[in-house]
């Protein structure tokens, strides 16, 4: 039997936060993927998760001791309408567990099967979304930037019908939790006050024990939130990573990534660039993202006026000036992080204008962002590498003056050229999941039952900042002909 020591914080909370349900049995359940560096992490036994005990559990039809299957409510603005019942449509959360570092984490199953909330939809995963959340929460974790996680990845042996019939599979997710903004919304929708001061004081308990100390612990847990939020998307942004689907039931509490829908990284760089399908009026495009947050956090803010202050013109204010500061620190980790991505290590007060300029040149010249940044990386060490760099730009010639701007700001810093290249180079990867090559390991998944692609391509995302000259393809802008311009929501 399985050694899994459960925990249930949330389940313990009173019934209007979920529903039990149990997952749905699949015919024929084949593992994919085990992640065993995270099962390891977790606490749990990799060897038993490969077994067909462990399988069974992962695929859903053997519900582990210990374990209390729920489906978590919420609510949420979806591209902008609000939509007062969500919930888990395809989720099942097992339970806790408390990792090898004292963190609580949450082990759910995606692609489970119907619950109270699929609101008519089958609750199954397809293979594809399956395999592109896998690569795209693996790769943004060795990215260092806060995420869920994949622990496993199971084909179910039965079929989903979408606009054709795929194979189906799921999940198992890893998260420090899934509460959203949306959780939030679920109970202030319903006028559910106390729904929200228990959701509330649940939420500061388990990520944000400070805010308990705080003169006013619910303002706090609220400032906590817009600096985590703040952070993380100015990391997506440094990193060239678009959400896609950036709707208030997907923005975690925790500051973690969350629901890889039709999520992509950028490839020539363009502030107005929009992959989703869906994202029809581009609300989710790249340069939107800092604006979407912050228009998010204020929905947070809304639900939590009751708790900030009797008076509701004091409380008012004290969200207000609690949301005012999210653009300041979004700025200051957006400007750091490029500071070393352009390998500054000082601060001038022109450097923004400076960083503003390539981006600008760079929308103009339709140069790669993740491979501008890491060959200006070989050229800080050697300025006789810049070919390679200027290779990338249509018009080269603008860039070259940006260039001589560039190294005029670094030469008036003590860092020779070798420690400026090798700071760089930990900073500004060579390998993103880029969409070509997700689009590639899931057609041949999907058609030919071939799963060599996608281990290849995890093993090379796992060291995004390694030369792996063996793989040196994989950094390849895709041609014209194997551009992905659309990507696709897994419901």
């Amino acid at each position: 039997m399985s050694k899994i020591e459960f925990d249930h914080t949330y389940s313990r909370l009173p019934d209007k936060f979920f529903i039990r349900t149990l997952p749905t049995p699949v015919a024929s359940p084949r593992l994919i993927k085990l992640n065993h560096d995270l099962a390891r992490q977790l606490g749990l036994e990799d060897q038993w998760l490969c077994s067909a005990e462990g399988i069974d559990m992962l695929a859903g039809n053997n519900i582990p001791q210990g374990a209390h299957p729920i489906a978590t409510a919420y609510a949420g603005h979806q591209f902008g309408h609000f939509v007062p019942r969500l919930g888990d449509g395809r989720a099942i959360l097992l339970g806790e567990v408390i990792d090898r570092n004292g963190v609580r984490r949450d082990i759910q199953l995606k692609g489970s099967g119907r619950t109270p909330f699929s609101r008519g939809g089958d609750g199954r995963a397809a293979l594809g979304p399956v395999l592109r959340e896998y690569i795209l929460s693996e790769a943004m974790n060795a990215l260092r930037i806060p995420t869920t996680r994949a622990l496993a990845a199971v084909l179910t042996g039965e079929t989903v019908a979408r606009e054709t019939s795929l194979p189906g599979a799921v999940l198992t997710r890893v998260a420090s939790s899934h509460i959203r903004i949306g959780t939030f919304q679920f109970f202030a929708a319903r006028g559910d006050f106390e729904g929200v001061r228990t959701l509330a004081d649940h939420v500061i308990a388990r990520h944000y024990p400070s805010a308990a100390e705080a003169e006013m612990p619910y303002l706090s847990l609220l400032a906590e939130v817009i600096g985590v939020q703040a952070s993380l998307v100015a990391q997506w942004m440094l990193a060239g990573f678009i959400h896609g689907v950036m709707n208030t039931d997907n923005m975690s509490i925790a500051g973690e990534t969350i629901d890889y829908g039709p999520c992509a990284f950028l490839d020539n760089y363009d502030p107005a660039t929009v992959f989703s399908s869906i994202d029809h009026a581009g609300r989710y495009a790249y340069g939107n993202q800092g604006p979407v947050a912050l228009w998010n956090l204020v929905r947070l803010a809304e639900t939590l006026l009751p708790l900030l202050a009797d008076d509701q013109d004091r409380a008012v204010s004290l969200a207000q000036n609690a949301l005012a500061t999210f653009d300041a620190q979004f700025e200051a980790v957006f400007i750091t992080g490029m500071r070393s991505k352009l390998g500054l290590f000082t601060e001038e007060e022109n450097d923004l204008t400076l960083i503003k300029e390539l981006l600008d040149i760079m929308t103009r010249g339709q140069a790669d962002f993740t491979l501008t940044f890491r060959y200006l990386s070989h050229s800080a060490g050697n300025a006789t590498e810049d070919e390679e760099l200027l290779s990338l730009f249509a018009e080269p010639g603008v860039f070259v003056e940006w260039l001589a701007r560039w190294r005029s700001r670094i030469s008036r810093e003590a860092q020779t050229g070798s420690e400026r290249r090798n700071a760089m180079l930990h900073v500004n990867p060579r390998f993103i999941p880029r969409n070509h090559r997700v689009e590639a390991v899931i057609t041949a998944a999907v058609r030919n039952n071939d799963f060599r692609p996608f281990e290849e391509l995890l093993a090379v995302l796992g060291q995004p900042f390694e030369d792996q000259p063996e793989f040196a393809h994989y950094a390849d802008p895709p041609k014209i002909n194997e551009r992905v311009l659309q990507t696709f929501c897994g419901t």
